[in-house]
This record gives structure tokens, C-alpha cells and sequence, in this order.
């Protein structure tokens, strides 16, 4: 299911998906300051073009509770949204559940990205 999944979740949202996340990540990249924030961004991405395969693991610090709130006000909130709409839209048919169910996990990350880390499964 991994190659396959990948392959129609790229051509059905995952595009769109990756490609708000490489937006996200640039306009980080502007400042020096957000470097390193834009460099999660840029990994992010990776898991949102090709999601299946792959896990999400949470932890993390206070560090990354401060940058994960910062996060959340200026830039989590839409990529949530968005996420949110597209796994909607993709639950609507039968089919499309299992892609939803990915677009609900990039939500997630989408409000918490920093001390997470992506493993393959």
C-alpha cells in the first residue's frame, strides 16, 4: 500500500499539501531567526507529499512547547485548516477515507511540528 497510497495520495492533495508547507517554510527562511523553523517546515513537507510508510512521534521539551505556541499563532492555524478541509473533502467517498485519515494526521502536526519526529514504520 506505501508505493501505491504515495503515489495517488501525491496526484489527489498531497501536492497541494507539501506545497503549503515549502511556502511555510520560505517565508520563515526571510529572517535569521526563523531558520530553523523554515527547516521543519521543509520536513514537514516531505511527510506531506509521501505520508504513507510513516509515523509521527511526539515529545519534546519546554523549548519546543515555546516554539509550537509561536508556531500556532503565526503559521499552525491555517496549514491546520487546511488540512482539515482537504481530509473532509476526502472522507466524503469511501475510498477516499484512508487519504482523509492521513490529512487528519498532517492537522495534528500541522498545531504541533516541533518535537516531533517522523519515523518509517
Amino acid at each position: 500500500m506505501g508505493c501505491l497510497g504515495n503515489l495517488i495520495w501525491f496526484i489527489c492533495g498531497g501536492f497541494i499539501s507539501g506545497l503549503s508547507w515549502i511556502v511555510a517554510g520560505c517565508l520563515w527562511c526571510i529572517t535569521v531567526v526563523g531558520i530553523p523553523v523554515g527547516v521543519q517546515c521543509f520536513k514537514m513537507a516531505g511527510l506531506a507529499f509521501f505520508p504513507f510508510g510513516k509515523e509521527v512521534v511526539y515529545g519534546g521539551g519546554t523549548l519546543s512547547l515555546i516554539i509550537n505556541i509561536i508556531w500556532i499563532v503565526v503559521s499552525g492555524i491555517p496549514l491546520a485548516v487546511e488540512h482539515l478541509a482537504l481530509g473532509g473533502l476526502l472522507c466524503i467517498t469511501i475510498v477516499g477515507i484512508p487519504f482523509g485519515m492521513q490529512q487528519f494526521k498532517m492537522a495534528k502536526l500541522a498545531l504541533m511540528p516541533f518535537g516531533s519526529e517522523v519515523r518509517m514504520k
